[in-house]
């Protein structure tokens, strides 16, 4: 009789497109496989979260038990970016973990657990074009479990910015330009003068017109006394 509802502990249809394995050679080694791609966590859990959600379906016992786990990294920061690898000691425990864990809260993220051909080095750096996750390069909404906005719409936003700020200095240095307040204020050693007015400097004429007032007005005083 067939099943009604899809086993909770088969692999993915997923195929590593960077493998030369065939198809069915994969299929073989998955049969087998002890090891688990966790895919979806967030770029802030640790491999100390991971160990103590994942052994959770060790069996010790039995001889099993986490082998080793191996944190995804950004190929140029080296920093989290949201996979790994867990490596049991039995393949039980591994679908014991595609069961149970697959599917399941870490982080307030929902992680997906898949089957895995075998851990090889350099498979734990991104493939994006940024370093992180493709999936992570053209993604359109804000997550900030894994990043903020994805990397492509980063580049462009950081575009848009650099492009408004070089307009911006072209409007303040080219043709037209509203010159900078208290420019004129400032005096040649580089002081300012206190003030809310330049005062015009005393000419000779100046001189002379203090004078003919000072003498009129004592030609007044004279004319007083005598009357």
């Amino acid at each position: 009789m067939a099943n009604v509802v899809q086993s909770l502990d088969q692999p993915s249809n997923y195929k590593d497109s960077q493998t030369r394995i065939e198809r069915q050679k994969q299929h073989e080694l998955l049969s087998k496989s002890t090891t688990l791609y966790i895919g979806n966590l967030s770029f802030y859990t640790t491999e100390e979260q991971i160990y103590e959600l994942f052994t959770k379906c060790a069996s010790p016992e039995d001889g099993g038990g986490i082998k080793r786990i191996i944190m995804g990294l950004d190929r140029h920061t080296r920093t989290p970016c949201g996979f790994c690898f867990v490596e049991y000691y039995t393949h039980a425990e591994a679908l014991a973990s595609m069961k149970y864990v697959s599917g399941t809260k870490l982080d307030e993220r929902i992680i997906r657990c898949d089957l895995d051909l075998g851990y090889k080095e350099g498979r734990q750096f991104g493939r994006g074009k940024s370093g992180g996750q493709v999936r992570d390069e053209h993604r359109q909404d804000y997550d900030p479990g894994r990043g903020g906005w994805g990397a492509q719409a980063q580049r462009l936003e950081i575009e848009r910015r650099r492009e408004v700020e070089e307009r911006y200095a072209d409007a303040q240095d080219g043709p037209g330009a509203v010159a900078g307040g208290g420019g004129d204020w400032k005096e040649a050693d580089g002081g300012t003068i206190p003030g809310s007015a330049l005062k015009r400097g005393r000419s000779p004429e100046d001189e002379g017109d203090n004078s003919r007032m000072a003498h009129r007005s004592r030609l007044d005083d004279f004319e007083a006394e005598r009357m």
